[in-house]
């Protein structure tokens, strides 16, 4: 899995010596539980039971949302969409909206 920045590595599947994968996993595991407490609190930790903490081969934590049926990633579409909504008017100065 590599996107377009070539930031994210495959998987870490062997793992080699001298690389920190704890302190990735580590990481990952931690975002993983904060984003599995939003979704519990909106009622749609069901519609997200492949969440996962993972690592990369560069010992980079990964977060895993897993398999999702498509009204659920429609779901998280808008989700997404609305909370950049709100952001980009907390970044607007008053007098301008």
């Amino acid at each position: 899995m590599t996107d377009r920045r070539g930031v994210v590595a495959p998987r870490a599947e062997n793992l080699d010596a001298g690389v920190n994968y704890v302190r990735g996993w580590a990481e990952a595991r931690g975002s993983a539980d904060a984003l599995a407490q939003q979704l519990h609190a909106l009622g749609l930790d069901a519609d997200f039971s492949g969440l996962t903490a993972d690592v990369n081969v560069r010992g980079d934590g990964l977060v895993r949302l897993g398999t999702l049926r498509p009204e659920t990633a429609t779901l998280l579409a808008r989700l997404v969409r609305a909370g950049a909504e709100v952001e980009a008017q907390r970044a607007t100065p008053v007098a301008s909206r």
